[in-house]
C-alpha cells in the first residue's frame, strides 16, 4: 500500500508522543519551514527563530533515534512554500499511500488540512496531540447552554484529575487564593535573574533576510535566551520550581521597570509549542510543593495552578466553542488605528513605553502587562480587535492563535461581549500606579484626570464608561463606576470627554 507519511507542524514537538514509540520504515515524517507561515500576520523576529531553531532540534532528534524525517527548510528549493504544496510532492515522490496529521490548534490550519484531504486521492487520518488535559470541544459540553464561567470549569477539571484536593473538598478549604496574589513587589522577597538560554540563531537570521520575511521586533542573535530543546524546557521548570514558585502568587501581578519577569516561569514557548506538557508542569509543581511546604505556601500553588489547569484549557475550549464567529467579534465596534508607537515603544506614557518596548526586545511581557496596561489602553482608545489582535499574535513568542485571540479578543477587549469575563478589564492610572514602578518616572501625573500633563488613562477611563453607557450601565459588576461617575458635575465631565477627545485624535504623539 505504501508507505505513511505523517505532518509535524511546528507547534507539535512532542517528543514522547505515542507516534514516536519506536521506529517504523514505513512510516515518513515531515516538517517544514514555509512562507505561507510567515505571511498570514507579521511575526516578531525572535518568535520565528524560535521556533524554526526548536523545530530543526526535534527533526534531528528524532533523525537520531532512527525516525525517518524529511524536513524542508525555508531556502531549500524543492520548497512549495505551502504546506499543501509540500505534501503534494512528498505523497509523489516517496510512494505514499496513506497521510496523517496531528489535529491542529489553529482554526485557520484544521480547515486548511481537511481541505487537503478531501482532495488527495490516498486514505487519511488524524491524531491527537496528546498535550492537553481537555478535548477540543470539553468546555462546550461541560456549560452546554448556560454561560462560560472560568472558574466553575477549574473547579470541576480539580475534582475530575484530583488537582489540589482532599477527597472531593480543595486543599486549604478554599478554591481560590486570587485575594492573595494581588500585591505589589515590596522588596521583602530578593528578586532572582530569569534563567536564559544561549543559543546563537545568527545563521537562521541570514537565511530569513534572505528570503526576505516581513518581521519586527529586536534580536540578540548570538544569544537568542528562550529553551530549544526538551531539556532545557525541563531545566526552566526546574529553575522555575526551585527560585521562583515561593513568591509566584504573591506578586504575580505585579511590574517592575528594571526586572521585566519578577517570579514568572517564563515556560509558555516551551509548553505552546508542545516541549513540554501541562500535566507535567503540574506535576513537577505539586511534587516541589509536597516536599518544600515549610518554604511554599498553598497561595503560590494555587495561583499557578490555576493558570494552566483553569486558565490555559478553559481558553483553548471557548476557542474551539466559538470560532470562527469569535475572530469578527467587535462588541463597542471600536474602530481606531494602532498608534505607531506600538512598533517602537517611543511614547512619553511611561508605563507602556516599558511594556511595549520589553514586548519588542524580548518578545514576551507577563499577563498583567498584557492585559492591564497594553491591553487596558488599546480597550480604553477604542482601538479595532482586528489590529489588536494581530499585534499581539506577532509580538509575543508564546501567541498561538487559540491562546492569543481569547485573551485578546475576550478577556482583554471585550470585544466578545462577555463570553470570557463579566465586565471589561480597565482601569484608570491609580491601578497601574498600584502594582508597578512605571508612574513616578512618567512625563504624566497619574493623579490627574483633567488638566496639563493628566495621565490619559484616566480621562480615557471615564469617557469609556460614558460612550458605553447603553452597553454597560446594566452590568451589575461595574455599576459603582456608574454611580461614581452620575456623581461628578456635567463640567468635570465635559472636561474629562474633551481631553479624552484630545488624546484620541493625537494618539501618535502621546
Amino acid at each position: 500500500m505504501g508507505k505513511t507519511l505523517r505532518l509535524i507542524l511546528g507547534d507539535q514537538l512532542k517528543s514522547n508522543h505515542s507516534w514516536l514509540k519506536k521506529p517504523d520504515n514505513k512510516v515518513v515524517y515531515v516538517m517544514m519551514e514555509v512562507m505561507q507561515e510567515q505571511e498570514y500576520v507579521m511575526h516578531h523576529v525572535q518568535k520565528i527563530l524560535a521556533f524554526f531553531a526548536a523545530m530543526r532540534n526535534f527533526a534531528h532528534q528524532l533523525t537520531k533515534k532512527g525516525h525517518h524525517v524529511i524536513y524542508l527548510k525555508l531556502d531549500d528549493k524543492q520548497n512549495a512554500q505551502t504546506i499543501e504544496g509540500n505534501i503534494k510532492h512528498i505523497i509523489k515522490d516517496e510512494d505514499i499511500g496513506r497521510f496523517e496529521y496531528q489535529l491542529p490548534d489553529e482554526y485557520r490550519l484544521d480547515e486548511q488540512l481537511k481541505q487537503i484531504c478531501e482532495k488527495l486521492k490516498i486514505e487519511t487520518g488524524t491524531a491527537d496531540t496528546e498535550h492537553f488535559f481537555t478535548t477540543r470541544y470539553e468546555v462546550k459540553e461541560f456549560f452546554g447552554d448556560k454561560n462560560f464561567l472560568m472558574e466553575n470549569f477549574y473547579r470541576h477539571m480539580r475534582a475530575k484529575h484530583q488537582v489540589l484536593m482532599q477527597g472531593s473538598k480543595p486543599l486549604g478549604n478554599k478554591w481560590n487564593f486570587d485575594h492573595d496574589n494581588r500585591k505589589k513587589y515590596d522588596g521583602k522577597s530578593p528578586l532572582v535573574p530569569p534563567i536564559e538560554f544561549n543559543h546563537d540563531v545568527s545563521e537562521l537570521k541570514k537565511m530569513i533576510d534572505h528570503k526576505k520575511v516581513k518581521y519586527f521586533g529586536e534580536v540578540d542573535e548570538k544569544h537568542l535566551a528562550w529553551p530549544l530543546s526538551r531539556n532545557e524546557a525541563l531545566k526552566l521548570l526546574n529553575y522555575f520550581c526551585e527560585h521562583l514558585l515561593p513568591h509566584f502568587g504573591t506578586y504575580e501581578d505585579a511590574m517592575l521597570q528594571q526586572h521585566i519577569s519578577l517570579f514568572h516561569s517564563r515556560i509558555s514557548f516551551a509548553q505552546n509549542s508542545k516541549m513540554i506538557a501541562p500535566h507535567e508542569i503540574i506535576g513537577k509543581v505539586l511534587s516541589h510543593y509536597d516536599k518544600h511546604k515549610h518554604e511554599i505556601t498553598l497561595a503560590q500553588v494555587e495561583g499557578y495552578t490555576r493558570q494552566i489547569l483553569g486558565w490555559r484549557e478553559f481558553m483553548r475550549g471557548v476557542y474551539w466553542a466559538k470560532m470562527p464567529e469569535f475572530s469578527k467579534l467587535n462588541f463597542f465596534d471600536h474602530r481606531e488605528k494602532l498608534p505607531e508607537w506600538f512598533w517602537t515603544g517611543k511614547t512619553k506614557m511611561n508605563c507602556l513605553s516599558k511594556c511595549i518596548g520589553q514586548s519588542l526586545n524580548y518578545a514576551w511581557a507577563h499577563h498583567i502587562q498584557r492585559l492591564m496596561v497594553i491591553g487596558n489602553f488599546a480597550l480604553l482608545a477604542g482601538l479595532h480587535p482586528d489590529e489588536v489582535d494581530a499585534w499581539y499574535l506577532g509580538v509575543y513568542i508564546d501567541a498561538i492563535e487559540w491562546v492569543e485571540i481569547t485573551n485578546t479578543r475576550g478577556m482583554s477587549q471585550f470585544a466578545d461581549g462577555g463570553i470570557i469575563a463579566s465586565k471589561p478589564y480597565v482601569s484608570s492610572a491609580a491601578y497601574i500606579n498600584k502594582m508597578s514602578d512605571y508612574c513616578g518616572d512618567c512625563h504624566y501625573d497619574h493623579k490627574k484626570k483633567t488638566g496639563d500633563k493628566a495621565c490619559p488613562y484616566n480621562s480615557l477611563y471615564w469617557n469609556f464608561f460614558y460612550r458605553n453607557a447603553d452597553k454597560l450601565e446594566g452590568n451589575h459588576r461595574i455599576g459603582m463606576m456608574y454611580n461614581i461617575m452620575n456623581k461628578m458635575s456635567r463640567d468635570e465631565m465635559d472636561e474629562i470627554n474633551k481631553l479624552a477627545g484630545i488624546y484620541i485624535g493625537t494618539i501618535n504623539e502621546l
